[in-house]
């Protein structure tokens, strides 16, 4: 491949300049991929004198996750993360690059996290699920100092163990339970299976949810009575499933957290429309929206997003959908896109204020709440 150097994105006044040193111009083009607006796989770099440079509007975000594709004369494609920008973004594809804009901030907990010795319990367990066919895997956790027999509310994550690899939501846990943020509690962690069909709004995996993993974690988890005590949360699709779940079995939780819920609609996203389940996501997403109400469960529900995400019209139509129908309902906006980061920088307001408003715990206001709403 040929040899090329780029230099760390400049960002100044709302742009992002990126650029690729190429002084004898030998690549035949550069692209960048990012997530700030269609189409994704671009826009390309464009030389002169030396250099390949492109300038992106952020569009108000605070964050830019990106990677870049450079291809030499012979055809052959170089493309991942930038090697000039040592800021780098985990997540289940791999890494992306990063450029913080002026006014971004990590989460203070972050910092807590990292010298905090104190870690709750953690184990995993296989439950038998016969209507999925499947077993499903769950990281099961504790609050450091209690037991798992002891009996505390209980945080379901759909997307669970991706949520504590990308997102660091049981350092966020350890450190909010720690610090009398949040009280002792468990959180069971579901990992997801064929997470395109089961979370896109499947009948048969949120009867598999109610029926047989709620009831498994419960065997092995000490929770009080009530749905008061049982939350449940997901990104993307798996918001979508748990307020599936929550609209298909009333009671199941007495609150969500979601984040970037891939709440579909024909008008609004038609970019979407050749994803296999997009019929099934679309009708229930309009049942939700045409619902008069009132709802037979108006639950306490926060949603997240993040201001440049295409997700974001039809996550305020479903936030106000499900206001006029009785639910207490709050949408946080985040500077930032579609990615494990952005929901992560949601947790210390937006997940900490549902669960101690829920479970009646009177937690200390963050040092400075990194996005609010």
């Amino acid at each position: 491949m040929v040899s090329a150097v780029s230099a760390v994105p400049v960002a100044a006044d709302g742009v992002v300049r990126f650029t690729v040193a190429d002084p004898d111009h030998a690549l035949a083009a550069v692209r960048l991929y990012q997530e700030l607006q269609r189409p994704y796989d671009g826009p390309e770099l464009v030389w002169h004198d030396g250099l390949w440079s492109v300038e992106v509007p952020a569009r108000g975000a605070l964050r830019v996750e990106y990677l870049l594709s450079l291809r030499s004369a012979d055809g052959r494609v170089s493309s991942g993360p930038d090697p000039a920008n040592p800021l780098r973004a985990p997540g289940p594809f791999g890494e992306k690059s990063v450029v913080e804009l002026p006014g971004y901030q990590p989460p203070a907990w972050l910092q807590d996290a990292a010298r905090t010795q104190r870690a709750g319990s953690l184990r995993e367990v296989f439950f038998p699920c016969r209507r999925l066919g499947r077993e499903v895997r769950a990281l099961l956790w504790t609050s450091a100092g209690a037991a798992q027999r002891d009996r505390l509310p209980l945080l379901v994550a759909h997307d669970g163990p991706e949520y504590a690899e990308f997102s660091e939501l049981l350092a966020y846990l350890d450190v909010a339970t720690a610090t009398g943020r949040l009280p002792a509690m468990h959180a069971a962690l579901l990992a997801p299976g064929d997470r395109n069909q089961e979370y896109s709004a499947s009948d048969g995996y949120a009867d598999a949810l109610a029926f047989e993993l709620l009831p498994g974690i419960l065997a092995e988890l000490a929770v009080p009575e009530g749905a008061g005590a049982l939350v449940g949360m997901g990104a993307s699709l798996g918001a979508l499933a748990m307020l599936h779940a929550h609209r298909r079995h009333p009671g199941l939780f007495g609150g969500l957290l979601l984040q970037s819920g891939s709440f579909f609609q024909r008008r609004t996203d038609p970019e979407e429309s050749g994803f296999g389940r997009f019929t099934s996501i679309s009708g229930f997403v309009r049942g939700v929206l045409v619902d008069s109400g009132p709802a037979p469960d108006p639950i306490t529900v926060r949603l997240t997003c993040g201001t440049v995400e295409e997700n974001l019209g039809n996550n305020k139509a479903m936030a106000a959908a499900l206001a006029r129908q009785g639910y207490t309902v709050t949408l946080g906006r985040v500077a930032d896109g579609h990615n494990w980061v952005s929901w992560r920088d949601a947790f210390d307001v937006h997940l900490q204020s549902l669960l101690a408003g829920l479970w009646n715990c009177r937690p200390e206001r963050p040092e400075h709440p990194e996005h609010p709403a």
